[in-house]
């Protein structure tokens, strides 16, 4: 299973993920509530999959997923967004995010994600 680094500024939204990930068997390892802060985990923890929020204060999820990719490129990151976020959804595709998954969280959906994403 995957080592995964959780990044949402919602303290609620970071344990459900992160209990929907750890029951299918899943470690998270890290969690991170801004953009700069996931960056700095990522290089310590080196996780094999990051789910990030899009909106975040201070700095978004596009950031922490350019930055992410400066780092190593072949980082595998899924994206989590509101409804009506779409634009910002296509932007971190084009960036280079493998997916992206839809608050309210479904947990087939998610679980489908991260699979995907892995490969």
């Amino acid at each position: 299973m995957a080592r995964v680094m959780v990044v949402d500024d919602a303290a609620f939204v970071r344990l459900t993920l992160r209990n929907i990930l750890e029951k299918d068997g899943h470690q998270v390892v890290c969690e991170a509530e801004n953009g700069i802060d996931a960056v700095n985990k990522y290089k310590e923890f080196k996780p094999d999959i990051v789910t990030l929020d899009i909106t975040m204060p201070e700095t978004n999820g596009i950031f922490a997923l350019k930055g992410i990719k400066e780092i190593d490129p072949k980082a595998i990151c899924v994206m989590c967004s509101a409804m009506g976020q779409q634009a910002l959804v296509v932007e971190a595709m084009e960036n280079g995010a493998r997916d992206f998954i839809v608050k309210p969280f479904q947990p087939e959906r998610v679980l489908e994600s991260i699979r995907k994403a892995l490969g």
